[in-house]
């Protein structure tokens, strides 16, 4: 019986179901851009990965969203008992042009980094996680730049706490980019190889 069917064989299906009200609530209220997001690409690549049950895919994501949700967290907390903002990024949660139920989906910031390290304890953690996730930082880091820079998608244009420009395109982008790969995913990257076992090889 493949791994398909019996990984996560009522989980598969809830993740499948929420990305089937959630893609098109987001793309509706936030605009496609929406999916240029880190975050909103760590919801749809790690749903993709609970419904398959692939390793590489559930372990990039469980990678890349516990610091962020983390930061997510601390900036919305900041805002919510201090009255500004301490990172930024989650400026949308105020905005009541939008409405309240679909602002609070965003709490799949918190949610999914512990869905995703549980599921980790079934699949194991695929070491190339770290590599594949670099390449799909630098994509959308790319990409972000494309988008207006009002929006500021994954701080492509100003650093967060700064709120500036790092200097010239390339140079801020590096900069960026570093600090997602060496200061956010590597730490994770290593915690979570000494805490789970790599997948078993499938015959």
């Amino acid at each position: 019986m493949s791994a398909v069917t019996v990984v996560f064989p009522r989980l598969r299906w809830l993740a499948l179901a929420w990305l089937a009200v959630w893609i098109p609530i987001y793309w509706i209220y936030w605009g496609w851009p929406t999916f240029l997001l880190l975050c909103d690409i760590s919801l749809l690549v790690g749903c993709l990965g609970l419904f398959s049950g692939n390793a590489l895919l559930i372990s990039t994501q469980a990678l890349a969203t516990p610091l962020i949700g983390l930061l997510w967290a601390l900036d919305f907390s900041w805002r919510f008992f201090l009255g500004h903002h301490l990172i930024g990024g989650t400026e949308y949660m105020w905005d009541t042009r939008f409405p309240l139920w679909t602002r609070l989906a965003s709490f799949f910031h918190i949610a999914l980094p512990i869905l995703l390290i549980w599921a980790l304890r079934r699949v194991g953690y695929d070491r190339r996680a770290w590599l594949a996730q670099s390449g799909i930082a630098a994509i959308l880091l790319a990409a972000s730049r494309l988008i207006h820079p009002a929006r500021n998608l994954n701080f492509a244009f100003r650093a967060p706490i700064l709120h500036r420009s790092l200097g010239p395109a390339p140079l801020h982008l590096a900069i960026i980019f570093a600090g997602l790969v060496l200061v956010l995913y590597g730490p994770v990257h290593l915690a979570l190889a000494r805490s789970f076992p790599a997948p078993e090889e499938k015959s």
